[in-house]
């Protein structure tokens, strides 16, 4: 299974109008090291979230979701991009998500989205591929927009 989608975060065009602030490569940044190390300050986040560098760039995460916890390694290319590699949890295939920063133009920033099942998905799985896919957008237009307010409010 792989899914992928684009994010536009700084548009030349919404740059100009100044309808909102644009960010730094270095912004945009932190705020994806904040999914990495303090991923409960999103919405839908989990209750906690313990994370230890195990060398540079590179965390093992034990994720708290109410009864369930997760276990994930995530790979940080600085300003570049973000890999999360769940270990696998009971029957269900582990989904790797990578968040790529890419800049076609200067200053024109944009998030590339891509989750890759690391197994081929049973049948059962691949039914719920389209809700997945919805939900997993929504998620990801939501983390954009906590880090727009978060711009605005200062705290980038």
């Amino acid at each position: 299974m792989h899914f992928e989608h684009l994010i536009e975060i700084n548009s030349p065009q919404t740059n100009v109008n100044l309808m909102v602030p644009a960010f730094s490569r270095e912004q945009l940044w932190q705020g994806l090291m904040q999914r990495v190390l303090a991923p409960g300050r999103f919405p839908m986040g989990p209750q906690s979230c313990d994370a230890q560098e195990r060398e540079p760039g590179v965390y093992a995460r034990e994720i708290v979701f109410g009864p369930h916890v997760m276990k994930d390694r995530v790979e940080c290319e600085p300003m570049k991009r973000v890999r999360f590699v769940p270990e696998a949890h009971g029957d269900t295939t582990p989904i790797a998500l990578t968040i790529q920063v890419e800049e076609p133009q200067a200053g024109h920033l944009l998030l590339r989205f891509t989750y890759r099942s690391l197994r081929e998905l049973s049948h059962e799985e691949a039914y719920f591929n389209d809700y997945r896919h919805n939900a997993w957008l929504h998620n990801d237009r939501d983390m954009v927009r906590t880090l727009r307010q978060w711009l605005t409010d200062g705290a980038l």
